[in-house]
């Protein structure tokens, strides 16, 4: 698959004309059906239409996982994800990213009202794309997630970019994505001078329910925003 090609995903929307998108990538292994079903549990009376929109990550092998081929972002080379880091993936991915987010645009939501989020390696990649944009976007969402290849993305990183607010909830018990990681990613963009709200929950690799309604009333705040 070529960067110029847009990614196969799922669609919902809560009404007619969407005035807002939120962009949600999934984890290592999964797909967009993966965390399509949170909709109906985030919707609120008084929030603007949204189209929300799940992407397949491309198939590749995975070098952790035995080379076994599957949905992801980037390539892991080991059990300490934050070491010899596959930056030509993570950058791959940025540019697909991008260009669906520019398909918004052409279907009339702006950078401003478009909402970008992922779990774990697409929280990665959200935090990755939303640090160089030079057109901000209205959010990023990073659950179970860190910034990957950090001090590149910290010297590529925008001053527009820097104003975005970032949402970050992680578990105090994960075992994949270490917490310490997460809060080491915040403390980077905290540095930068971005807004983070942070959460932190007794649970694994996981979303949980109180995380969920956290995330919701963060959403709120942004869509009464603009």
């Amino acid at each position: 698959m070529t960067t110029s090609e847009l990614l196969d995903g799922i669609e919902a929307q809560t009404g007619p004309a969407p005035t807002w998108s939120v962009l949600f990538l999934h984890g290592l292994g999964a797909d967009g059906n993966d965390f399509a079903p949170i909709v109906p549990q985030m919707i609120r009376p008084g929030w603007p239409a949204i189209r929300f929109v799940f992407p397949h990550a491309p198939v590749r092998a995975i070098t952790v996982n035995g080379g076994m081929r599957m949905r992801a972002w980037y390539d892991i080379a080991g059990i300490d994800i934050a070491r010899r880091e596959d930056e030509a993936g993570v950058r791959q991915s940025i540019a697909q990213v991008e260009a669906l987010i520019a398909r918004e645009g052409e279907r009339g939501i702006p950078p401003a009202r478009i909402v970008l989020a992922g779990f774990s390696q697409g929280g990665a990649v959200t935090l990755a794309t939303g640090l160089r944009r030079s057109q901000p976007l209205a959010g990023l969402v990073a659950l179970s997630s860190y910034l990957p290849i950090t001090p590149v993305s910290i010297a590529e990183s925008t001053m527009a970019a820097r104003a975005t607010p970032v949402f970050m909830g992680h578990g105090s018990l994960d075992p994949i994505v270490p917490e310490s990681l997460g809060r080491q990613s915040r403390d980077t963009l905290e540095a930068l001078g971005m807004k983070v709200e942070w959460h932190s929950y007794p649970m694994a690799h996981q979303v949980c329910p109180p995380e969920i309604a956290a995330l919701t009333a963060w959403l709120g705040a942004r869509f009464a925003g603009r």
